[in-house]
């Protein structure tokens, strides 16, 4: 272990002292806002300092079976059994050391958060809006695995039962953390219900993953600068059609940003929902304006996050799915769309795992 990362891990044990006398603190425990962050803090710190222990323990236990190892003169079976204790330290240290430099990895801290996922037909037009549908139940039943809540806060459906835009909420611990990298261009491949001749066809979809707003940190927005027009909300018909104007659409002029909620008979609690994606949408934009300035730099191993990229393709014909940011290719692509996204998920976190690994080593 380098001893750069030996002096973090040992700042993080210091740190843990301090946690815990303030979680002992009556300051902080009749705080609870204060209380739930530090002791979240604890928790993670906690974890990383018992690895980090483990680590020296077994560094401790190898140091004893080498110091066996030279005094085994003449000693077969002892001599053997400090080698089977030194290949078996060797071994946990290796894994340890891995889990501990993952640890230490820059997290950011909006990936516990729920998330707003929009997903909006591009070029391809109806058979487009029917994989926009497709991507729709592929997320939502991921959400299912996950137990995850989920709700529709806007849709414009297409004739044939597609999307041509929909905006679901998904609430879960860490659903953006899981999501976020799901942002991006979506292609799809494959003979479409409107295709007589059965020929295969091209078309997109784009997908845009944004972490739900603190409620008690939210952006600050001028009242003047927003519109809200109120409408009647569509339906399919009978006792749930709307009879009143509840339906609210916000715009933000200095932007031309636009979000819209229809979903709930009470204007207010629609209200309410349209502003958080509102300012969901409005800090997205102030992130993809960050990551921009970053990318001009350095560029992200799974991508830059601009929409227009085309981070992924499914091939029906083939059963593939294929994510062009890591060279990713699965041939499962009917479970991937029934909802089995964690080995697609995986890969890129591990990627990007991979990558800050490699600019924090390159910048030692």
């Amino acid at each position: 272990m380098k001893n750069s990362l030996r002096l973090q891990l040992q700042r993080l044990a210091m740190r843990l002292i301090e946690l815990d006398a303030h979680l002992a603190d009556p300051q902080v425990t009749s705080d609870m806002t204060r209380y739930r962050g530090i002791a979240r803090e604890q928790s993670e710190v906690a974890a990383v300092v018992g690895r980090f222990q483990r680590y020296e323990q077994r560094e401790a236990d190898r140091a004893a079976a080498r110091e066996m190892l030279a005094d085994a003169a003449g000693d077969a079976e002892l001599a053997a059994m400090a080698r089977e204790e030194i290949a078996s330290c060797d071994a946990e240290l290796e894994r340890l050391l891995a889990e501990l430099q993952t640890s230490l990895l820059p997290q950011d801290p909006d990936d516990r958060r729920n998330a707003f996922l929009e997903i909006r037909a591009g070029t391809g037009g109806e058979e487009s809006a029917l994989f926009a549908a497709d991507l729709a139940r592929m997320y939502l039943r991921f959400c299912e695995r996950q137990g995850w809540r989920s709700e529709v806060m806007s849709e414009s459906a297409s004739d044939l039962g597609g999307y041509k835009e929909l905006v679901l909420r998904i609430e879960g611990d860490g659903a953006y953390g899981q999501l976020k990298f799901e942002s991006g261009g979506h292609r799809v491949q494959r003979v479409p219900q409107t295709e007589s001749q059965g020929r295969v066809h091209t078309s997109a979809c784009t997908v845009a993953v944004m972490p739900e707003p603190d409620e008690a940190a939210e952006v600050a927005i001028n009242p003047a600068e927003l519109r809200i027009d109120t409408f009647r909300a569509s339906g399919a018909g009978g006792q749930h059609v709307n009879k009143t104007d509840s339906a609210i659409r916000i715009t933000h002029l200095p932007t031309g940003i636009v979000a819209e909620c229809q979903d709930d008979r009470s204007q207010h609690r629609n209200r309410a929902k349209a502003m958080a994606v509102l300012v969901a949408r409005l800090r997205d934009k102030e992130r993809a304006e960050r990551d921009a300035k970053e990318a001009a730099t350095r560029k992200s191993l799974v991508g830059s996050g601009d929409r227009s990229d085309r981070i992924r393709t499914y091939n029906f014909p083939q059963g593939r799915l294929t994510d062009h940011r890591i060279n990713l290719t699965l041939y499962k692509l009917g479970a991937i769309i029934d909802g089995e996204l964690g080995d697609v998920i995986a890969a890129l976190k591990s990627a990007q795992a991979q990558a800050q690994l490699a600019a924090l080593e390159g910048s030692a």
